[in-house]
Parts: structure tokens; sequence; C-alpha cells
């Protein structure tokens, strides 16, 4: 009997290319996914992560019924193809695109909350589930995978907050939100990799205080190498120009050197999150004025195109992965059980993020108060960023999978467990909170009443304000020396007072000076602060 072309063609193409018609299936959902959120743009009720996840279980769901209850997946997950292909591309475009204007202003408060914050958190996190979990009947879990799952609940996905939010009507809390969003996400793979190095045979009282060391080591280590490596991209860029003979080229070195920076800390074993976020923000303030116009505003759109992808991927995954029947028939917990621990972890990540949401705003407003260009973080502003960062994401199931699958699969009933557990989290937390992240935004913070204020209550700096001589000279030979004596106390009184923007001033002044003549970008006399 002969074989038709048809025929054919299908043996041919599973023989030789047997991912080619998983990947094809995946990427016509893909497809069709961006096409819905298209026709839902008008209702941010629905988000594309819940629009991803609801695709995604809807596929699942037809691949389920069509293979008869064998599988739900069209892809098989690695946790590898996750931290190498898919978060480099959404870490980068968050340090590329960043208002780096507020970011930096605000540093220190958003570093406290993504960096102090993971750490009040994970603590929580962990002893509340070493605690709560065994009265469960849920058992078998050794001290690093409660550790772990600390660190993997404490990572935040902000995207549907930041969806809703206005930046240019409420500036301050659209940059504490995004830019906490950002190092919470770094410092929690960075914290769970530092886990990961713990010899729990051999504890004492210097380990947590190594666990911090090198926590500190991987944090700082990886940032040093991402500004290298944005440097090193921008001095060639504005050296070589490329432009002149290629648009293309320039785009490309941009691309591969962000990508590089991304591997060679993985090389090293540092943060690669960390690294490429600040390779991100330093090719944004130098690099991309290097290049040409075009360049310029097609790497933006490559940049956020890649990071869009990447996201709905990960979150259709999710939505296919919940209807995974292996993992739910392997679990060693009933369906009470797992609502019981899922519930748990729910309840303990909304009191891990009060723990420090709250304490450490009414510490920066307490830091600032007698600063008249800060900005004070209104319990309305507060309960915002409590709220924005409940929501669990696609960094908490690629942590999920590395710790507890091999590939994607686990036979053991105690991982398998904790896997659909964090599946359920996250789907509840994305969905409900989601959900509701609107209609509270709205209650709290009504659109009219931020219109023509910029963001800050209408507050301005009166002309001639102390808060203005930050940079004038501490010290000068025309005037007394009681004069000068009161200039520099003074100075030194705004500095202790409010760190943050007189460093930004000097930096502004050496950037100027320095930084932009050898690395590029214009001087920002007369200019608008990106």
């Amino acid at each position: 009997m002969g074989v038709g072309f048809t025929e054919f063609f299908s043996i041919h193409l599973a023989t030789e290319h047997p991912q080619v018609i998983p990947i094809s299936v995946f990427i016509v959902i893909l497809c069709l996914c961006l096409v819905i959120g298209h026709l839902l743009e008008e209702n941010r009720w629905v988000n594309e992560s819940i629009t991803a996840i609801l695709v995604g279980a809807v596929s699942g769901t037809v691949i389920l019924l069509i293979s008869r209850g064998k599988s739900s997946h069209i892809l098989v997950f690695d946790e590898e193809l996750f931290f190498i292909y898919l978060l480099p591309p959404i870490i980068f475009n968050a340090g590329f695109q960043v208002k780096k204007k507020k970011f930096f202003h605000n540093f220190l408060t958003i570093m406290s909350f993504g960096v102090i914050g993971v750490f009040i958190s994970t603590v929580i996190i962990s002893f509340g589930t070493w605690w709560l979990f065994p009265k469960l009947g849920f058992k078998g879990l050794s001290a690093r995978d409660y550790l772990a799952i600390g660190t993997i609940f404490s990572s935040t996905d902000t995207v549907c907050t930041l969806q809703i939010l206005h930046q240019d009507e409420t500036p301050l809390l659209y940059s504490l939100v995004f830019g906490e969003g950002v190092v919470n996400d770094a410092t929690s793979v960075v914290l769970f990799n530092a886990v990961q190095k713990i010899h729990f045979e051999s504890l004492n009282g210097w380990t947590a205080l190594r666990v911090f060391g090198n926590f500190l080591y991987l944090f700082f280590t990886s940032t040093i190498l991402g500004i290298a490596v944005g440097l090193v991209t921008s001095y060639v860029l504005k050296t070589l120009y490329f432009g002149r003979h290629s648009t293309t080229r320039e785009l490309a070195i941009m691309v591969l050197m962000a990508y590089l920076s991304y591997m060679l800390a993985e090389l090293f074993s540092l943060s690669g999150i960390l690294t490429v976020f600040f390779c991100g923000v330093l090719m944004s303030h130098y690099a991309s004025y290097n290049v040409t116009e075009s360049s310029r505003i097609t790497s933006r759109h490559v940049f956020a195109m890649l990071s869009f992808i990447a996201e709905t991927f990960i979150f259709l995954y999710v939505g296919t992965d919940a209807l995974d029947l292996t993992k739910w028939k392997t679990s060693s917990l009933s369906v009470g059980g797992t609502l019981g621990v899922s519930g748990v972890i729910t309840t303990l990540v909304l009191l891990g993020r009060a723990a420090f949401v709250f304490p450490l705003s009414v510490f920066t407003n307490f830091m600032n108060r007698n600063t008249e260009r800060s900005e004070t973080i209104t319990f309305k502003h507060q309960v915002i960023i409590w709220w924005a960062g409940l929501m669990r994401g696609a960094v908490s199931i690629a942590l999920a999978f590395k710790q507890f699958t091999y590939s994607g699969v686990t036979l053991d009933p105690v991982n398998a467990a904790m896997v659909t557990n964090t599946t359920i989290v996250v789907l509840f937390t994305t969905l409900v909170f989601g959900f509701l992240t609107k209609p509270l935004v709205n209650y709290l913070l009504p659109h009219d009443a931020n219109q023509n204020t910029g963001g800050n209550g209408g507050k301005h700096t009166a002309p001639g304000s102390p808060r203005e001589d930050a940079t004038l000279p501490l010290l000068s030979f025309d005037e007394s020396a009681s004069t000068n004596f009161n200039r520099a106390k003074d100075s030194i009184s705004l500095l202790m007072e409010q760190p943050v923007y007189t460093i930004h001033r000097y930096w502004r002044k050496f950037d100027d000076t320095y930084m932009r003549p050898i690395f590029g970008g214009p001087r920002r006399d007369n200019q608008p602060e990106c």
C-alpha cells in the first residue's frame, strides 16, 4: 500500500522534528491570547496575566480531553528554559524602561521594601509553614525546603497593579510599586540561591550570618558586573558609531551584550537578574544616546515585545499546568489537605507582606518628616503597595519547579504536593486579587483626585528654599567664617535629613562632568529628566 503525501509528511515531520507540532500549537495559542487580550484592552478587570492563565486553562482542558486524561501539556516545562531564555528579557526590559528619576529619588525606600521586606517575609513564611504544615498532616519537608518556600512565596508580581496605576498622576506610588517589584524578584532569587548553599548538617550560630554575607556578596558583585557591561557597551557604541553603516548592528550589539551580561553572571554563579537589570539601566542611561534615532525607538519596542511574549508564555503554561493530573494524583495531600496548605500559604503571604510594608512606610515618613521636597506615603498608598505585592507569578512558579521537580517532573508525593499548592496560590492570588485590584485602586484613589497635582499632593518647593541650596559650596572665601559655618551646618543637616535628593544632585553634576562625555548621553542642562 502506498502512503499519501499528507500521511508521509505527517510521519516524516513527527519522526525528524518531534517538537515542531507542540511548538507550533503553543505559538498558535500565544497568538490567540494576544488577540483576546487586544479585544479586552478596555476592560482592566482582566489584564494580560489573567487572560493568559484563562486561555492556558481552556487549552489545557481541550488537550486533556483529546489525550483522554493523559496530559494537559503542550510542552514540558524546564526551569532552565525559564531562567536562561524567558527571564532575561523580562528583567532587562524592566531596567531599560525604568523611569530613572523617580526610581533613584526613592531608591532607599525601594531598596528597603525590596530587600529588607523579602527577608522579613521569608522569615514569616518559612517559620509559619514549619509550624503549621505538620498540624495539617503535611510532613516530609526538610529545613532547606521550608527556607526555600519562604523565598518562593516572597517573590511578587506587580503587573496587574501597574496596569491600573497612572504614572503621571501618582508618580511616587507607581515608582515604589514598580521599583519594589523588580528589586523584590531579584532579591528573592539571590536569597533562594543563598539558601541552596547552606550546609544544614553543620548548623551553628554563624549560619545566618554566612547566609547574609553570601547574599551581600551576590547582590553587590552582580550589580557591579551589570554596571560594567552596560558601561562597556555604551563606550563601544559611542566610540565605533555603528549607526553610520548599519542601524541593525547597533541593535544587535545591545541585545547580545545584555544577554552576555546575564550569562556571565550565571557563569560566575552570581545573580543574573540583578546583573541584567542594572545593565538595562546603564544602557538606557548612556547607550541609547549613542545610537541613531531609529535604533533608539526600535530598541524600546523590541525589548518590550520580547518581555511581553516571555511573560505571556509563562502564564499560559501556568494555566495548562493547573490541569496536570499526574501531579495531582502523585500529591500526598487530599483535596481538603491541599486547600488547607494553600490557605495557610496565602494567609502567611498576607501577613508577611503587611509585616514590612506598613512599618517601613511609617519609618520612611518619619525620616522625611522635616524635608519639604519629600512625598508622604499615605495610608491609602500603603494599602495599595501592600495589595500590589500579594499576587504571585512567574518567578514563584520557576523557583518552585527548581526546588521540587526535575525538568518539570516529580515522582515524590511531598514535592508534587508543593508544586500543586504553588500553582493554586499563583492562580488564586492572580485571579482573585487581580480581579479586585481595579475597584480597590479606584476606591482608594479616585481618578479626579490625582489630576493636576503631579501626584505629589500639589507640593512645590518655594523659590529660594534651602532645599535648592544643597549644591552650593560648603565654604566660600568671600564670606565670613560664621556664614561659612552656618552654611556647612545646614548642608550637613540637609544631607542627613534627605540623603537621596542631595546625593542625587551631586551625582547629576558628576554624571554631566565626567560620565556622559565618556559613555554618551546629552547633558541635563535645560532638558527634562527621564
